[in-house]
């Protein structure tokens, strides 16, 4: 079970290396070749027609979490039951997604009045937009249940290869003329042939799988109803917090200003991502060590992983303190004055809410699902709250205050005392064990960074960026391997 994992580690991080190497090419060649405004209108959209991923209801975990815990068990029958109850919503849900793009797409005039793109283009992009949830929705059966198997190496490999595809065929069709209309495209081809993977192997890794009429229960459905009500409340609040920020800076700047902030909000992502999967691996591997009641080795998990997370956002962190604005311009090919400092206060929020996600994975994973993804939504509304508060006064800084406050009050002094009492996690063994060990590491990287800073001129040049990415790497490891070994050598046998 411990290789596996590890396995599923690997592969998530794997997938996380391909994907940032994408996405650190992609964003700018897209922004460059579309351009500001084209780019923004993209993103705006994108984040409008992303709420159209609620529909899911919250069973995309509900499908990973009872799979899990059912597999545990060697009980596919009950697993039948639920991958056909939520397969069926989810056909009923994409269709109606369906149905709801061909009216946005037809009242289109009624509410476009830009020159951006033509009324044409834009029925069209939302049109293949509303295609590509419907076909994801249906398709993350599949996923779900690979993921509830312990599979990460194939669903991530299948997502690398879509990753692959995606990048290929934008870098071979993409133009300023028609530009949102050929991503739309894009993206629908490389979601179709991702989930088609999905489907290729899923019958092989679980031989007992079976669809039909026969496997919908009411029972199953209260069942997986309870948990992904919650599981809803979290991909809501998800939302809130990354999409509405985009919808915001739009209305009030118009959409070429979403860009500065997506800039700094994308080099986020790429940075916590990593960290997230543990997260992901860690909620059904949660749900499998309830199954047995191995209490003690889930504290273990959270131990471990949480530590690291935190280790890792953290030294990110400093880095960015002193070289982000050389890595931001290297990386765009140009300077956005605000972009650094929103990236400060972005990671900054993720130095806290980085681990706090592998406590929340966790709690979900044993099925106390309810107060954790409460806290997440008051999380998001006070986010929402406080960003069209700040906005008007600070710009798009106070879009990123707005999400950094809420994380630092609810997460560190709500989340975490209810999570280490659920956990029956002692507040002062969670510090000596997961925050302690790693301040020497990064109270190492903070001197090397700042011996750095004030004496070398960093220019805004891949070269320089990752020579110093690199050196600061190395001291960390080197400092973390000393404390980690020293601390084995002075433990008793």
């Amino acid at each position: 079970m411990k290789f596996r994992l590890k396995i599923n580690l690997l592969a998530s991080w794997g997938d996380h290396v391909i994907g940032l190497l994408i996405g650190l090419f992609l964003m700018p060649f897209v922004l460059n070749t579309a351009g500001d405004e084209q780019y923004g209108l993209w993103l705006f959209i994108c984040s409008i027609a992303g709420y159209s991923g609620l529909m899911n209801l919250g069973f995309g975990e509900t499908i990973s979490r009872f799979v899990a815990h059912h597999h545990e068990k060697n009980d596919i029958t009950q697993i039948n039951r639920v991958v056909n109850v939520i397969g069926a919503i989810y056909l009923g849900m994409s269709g109606l997604v369906l149905a709801i793009a061909g009216i946005v797409a037809w009242l289109a005039p009624s509410f476009y009045h830009g020159s951006i793109i033509s009324i044409s283009e834009l029925r069209t992009v939302i049109l293949l937009l509303g295609a590509n949830v419907a076909v994801g929705m249906t398709g993350s059966v599949f996923g779900g249940i690979i993921t509830g198997l312990q599979r990460f190496d194939l669903e991530r490999g299948f997502r690398s290869v879509a990753g692959i595809v995606r990048l290929v065929l934008t870098v071979v069709l993409l133009q300023e003329e028609h530009a949102l209309s050929t991503l739309a495209t894009v993206f629908l081809i490389t979601t179709l042939a991702e989930n088609a993977g999905y489907l290729s192997v899923v019958f092989r890794q679980l031989p007992g799988l079976k669809f039909g009429t026969r496997f919908l229960y009411r029972e199953t459905l209260n069942e997986c109803f309870g948990f992904s009500m919650f599981a809803f409340l979290d991909a809501l609040s998800e939302k809130l917090i990354d999409a509405t920020d985009t919808i915001i800076i739009g209305a009030f700047f118009g959409t070429k200003y979403i860009v500065p902030y997506y800039v700094a909000h994308r080099l986020t992502t790429f940075i916590v991502l990593p960290m997230r999967q543990i997260g992901a691996v860690a909620m059904p591997r949660g749900a499998q060590l309830k199954a047995g009641e191995h209490d003690g080795r889930v504290r273990t998990l959270v131990q471990k992983a949480a530590g690291f997370s935190f280790l890792i956002v953290g030294a990110f962190f400093i880095g960015a303190w002193f070289f982000g604005n050389s890595a931001l311009e290297a990386w765009i090919g140009r300077s956005y004055g605000e972009s650094h400092m929103i990236l400060l206060v972005l990671l900054a929020s993720q130095v806290i809410a980085t681990p706090m996600d592998v406590l929340r994975r966790v709690l979900f994973g044993m099925g106390k699902v309810g107060v954790p993804s409460l806290l997440y939504l008051a999380e998001a509304i006070a986010n929402l709250v406080l960003t069209l508060l700040l906005i008007p006064h600070f710009g798009l800084l106070g879009v990123a205050l707005g999400t950094a406050i809420p994380v630092a009050t609810i997460e560190l002094f709500v989340l975490l005392p209810y999570a280490l009492k659920q956990l029956e996690f002692q507040p002062s063994a969670f510090l000596r064990r997961v925050v302690t060990p790693q301040l020497l590491p990064l109270a190492a990287l903070l001197v090397y960074s700042f011996l750095v800073w004030f004496n070398f001129q960093i220019d805004a040049a891949w070269l320089p960026v990752i020579a110093v990415s690199a050196g600061g790497g190395a001291v960390l490891a080197a400092t973390w391997g000393a404390g980690h070994y020293a601390s084995k050598r002075l433990s008793p046998a």
